[in-house]
């Protein structure tokens, strides 16, 4: 018999997942392409560059709309005011993130468990400040060009940034076969540099792409990052014959080339 860990829920083959930065007005665009195409998002905010209300003329979205803009999605530290982490102390890397999560909770209602680095910085120093502030993620800016998840989510790399070819790297997921590994596309960018750019056709068109696959499992990064982590808590008996979910949550295993469900708690035989 042969155990391998290559299922997403449902028996989903693929994940992928959309990482957006800084907050601006044009979040609420790329939302409604991304609502429209049952496309999930996680948006890394600063909340001190929030503004209390909404206004066309604010660069800004507003703290007073978070709950209902990003419902669905998943808001995430980018910290307070957007400093360089490796430019300050400790302290103010604490700071930076803990006032920042903190903010974003009362707007949103939830723990906020995620970032992304501003400036896509970090160092030894930032990340090991991050467990004790309740990060248990940070994306980089440091694109990759595959389909891999990280070893360690403190320093997730991206696939590709979203101007980078992005409708023909997704061509390449959709049509790759990779049952030795996961297969996880992760975009990233800002959504102010599609109308900087003039080109919001470019996301329309990769979300249409994508959209609507039966293998394909459409995830906040906090939702990979949780179910990852039950996959990895399984425990199996010496000859894989057994099998014990300690997650709260059902994971998807390969046995001998069919997906399996073990429910969260549930002691499973799969043999």
């Amino acid at each position: 018999m042969s155990v391998k860990m290559r299922y997403f829920p449902g028996g989903k083959t693929k994940a992928l997942t959309m990482s957006y930065d800084d907050g601006p007005k044009f979040d609420r665009r790329l939302i409604e392409i991304f609502n429209k195409y049952g496309i999930k998002g996680t948006f890394h905010l600063n909340s001190g560059n929030l503004t209390e209300t909404k206004t066309e003329d604010a660069w800004n979205v507003s703290k007073e709309e978070v709950a209902e803009l990003y419902k669905g999605h998943e808001v995430s530290v980018h910290t307070l005011t957007h400093p360089n982490p490796c430019m300050l102390s400790n302290m103010g890397v604490v700071k930076e993130i803990m006032q920042d999560k903190q903010n974003l909770e009362q707007l949103c209602g939830y723990p906020v468990r995620g970032m992304s680095y501003p400036f896509g910085a970090y160092d030894d120093d930032v990340l090991s400040i991050l467990p004790a502030v309740g990060m248990e993620y940070s994306r980089t800016v440091n694109s990759t060009g595959r389909f891999s998840l990280p070893k360690n989510f403190l320093e997730w790399h991206p696939t590709a940034h979203h101007c980078a070819d992005i409708c023909e790297k997704g061509k390449e997921f959709l049509e790759s076969n990779r049952p030795w590994d996961r297969n996880v596309m992760y975009v990233w960018g800002h959504s102010y540099e599609f109308n900087n750019d003039n080109n919001w056709e470019l996301i329309e068109e990769f979300c249409e792409l994508m959209s609507g696959h039966d293998n394909v499992w459409y995830a906040t990064n906090i939702e990979i990052v949780d179910y990852v982590n039950a996959v990895r808590a399984l425990k199996f008996t010496a000859d894989e014959t057994v099998v014990y979910n300690p997650s709260a949550i059902s994971v998807w295993v390969d046995v001998d080339g069919a997906a399996v469900e073990v429910k969260g708690g549930e002691t499973k035989k799969l043999k």
